[in-house]
């Protein structure tokens, strides 16, 4: 994900300050990784660096002094850019569960028994997601997030399921390379 863009986007509605961006991001974003405070004002400086954004003025609403934010017409037409671009499919697997049946098979492991652990995990965590997203009040975001997560999750666990039955097989090839 584009924390460049993302704030962008979160400034198209107007000018806002660092905290306030995070707030929303964590807010708009729920299943995503939360920022920290220091990614977000390095990545705002950046885009000010860049002309993306600039600075709007301060305020201190009875607190501390914030810098307030704002795409620049530059920004808005970059954003707009990135948001109509094609997502690429990743074109290698980089999967970690992938690459642990590997290593389980080569170093004399047990893939099957890490399998079934794994798919423990990943059952574990559906539950929390349909959970959350059918609780009382859940808004759309949380909901379309926890339904990202769960097709993930899903397609996960048939990947597991067919390597499990497939485990002889790869043994055999793994060991005769």
């Amino acid at each position: 994900m584009s924390t460049r863009h993302i704030l962008l986007g979160l400034l198209a509605s107007g000018p806002s300050h660092g905290y306030d961006l995070k707030r929303r991001h964590d807010d708009r974003f729920p299943q995503a990784r939360p920022l920290a405070y220091g990614q977000v004002y390095t990545t705002l400086q950046r885009l000010v660096r860049d002309g993306l954004a600039e600075i709007e003025g301060t305020d201190s609403d009875g607190g501390p002094e914030r810098t307030m934010y704002r795409a620049t017409d530059e920004g808005t037409g970059e954003l707009t850019r990135w948001a109509g671009e094609i997502a690429p499919p990743a074109p290698f697997v980089a999967n970690e569960i992938f690459a642990k049946v590997v290593v389980a098979i080569l170093s004399g492991g047990d893939p099957a028994g890490y399998l079934s652990a794994q798919r423990a995990a990943h059952m574990e965590r559906m539950r929390e997601l349909t959970a959350l997203k059918a609780a009382k009040g859940a808004d759309l975001a949380t909901v379309l997030s926890a339904d990202y997560a769960v097709t993930h999750l899903d397609a996960d666990l048939r990947w597991m399921t067919t390597t499990a039955a497939r485990l002889t097989t790869l043994t055999a090839e793994v060991d005769a390379a």
